[in-house]
C-alpha cells in the first residue's frame, strides 16, 4: 500500500474511470487517503460519478509521474462511517470548502479488492494485489 500512496502523492493528480452504461467516463481527481488500511477517495453523492459507481462498482485509476505510471483497478465499496469523512477533512482541509461530515452528500469510498500495476516505458511491470 505504501508504494501506491507514495506514487499518488508524487503524481498529485490521477484519473478515475467509471462507466455509464457502455460509455467510459474519466475525470481528474486529487484526493486520496489511507483509512483503516484501505485506499480511499471522496465524491459528492449528487454527481453522476456517484450514480455510475453505485450502478457498477468496478473502477480504475491511473496516475503518471516521471516516466512511470500506476493503474489500479478493482471493486469499490462506500464507507458510511462519519469518522471516515472527518479523517478525509483532516487529510485534505480544503475539502471543507465543499463538504462537512454531516451534510448528507459527502461520500467516502475505497477499493474493496484491487490490483495495482506499476509500469514504465521500458516495459517493466510490477503487480500488487490488495
Amino acid at each position: 500500500m505504501k508504494d501506491i500512496l507514495d506514487f499518488l502523492k508524487e503524481a498529485e493528480v490521477f484519473f478515475l474511470a467509471t462507466t455509464e452504461g457502455t460509455q467510459p467516463r474519466v475525470r481528474p481527481m486529487g484526493f486520496f487517503m489511507e483509512y483503516k488500511g484501505k485506499l480511499c477517495f471522496s465524491t459528492n453523492n449528487t454527481k453522476p460519478m456517484f450514480a455510475q459507481m453505485k450502478a457498477n462498482p468496478n473502477i480504475e485509476i491511473c496516475a503518471y509521474s516521471g516516466g512511470k505510471w500506476l493503474r489500479v483497478a478493482g471493486k469499490i465499496a462506500f464507507n458510511t462511517e462519519r469518522e471516515a469523512r472527518v479523517a478525509a477533512l483532516e487529510a485534505m482541509p480544503s475539502l471543507g470548502k465543499m463538504y462537512n461530515p454531516d451534510d448528507g452528500k459527502f461520500e467516502i469510498f475505497h477499493f474493496e479488492s484491487a490490483t495495482a500495476h506499476f509500469s514504465d516505458m521500458q516495459g517493466n511491470n510490477r503487480e500488487v494485489k490488495f
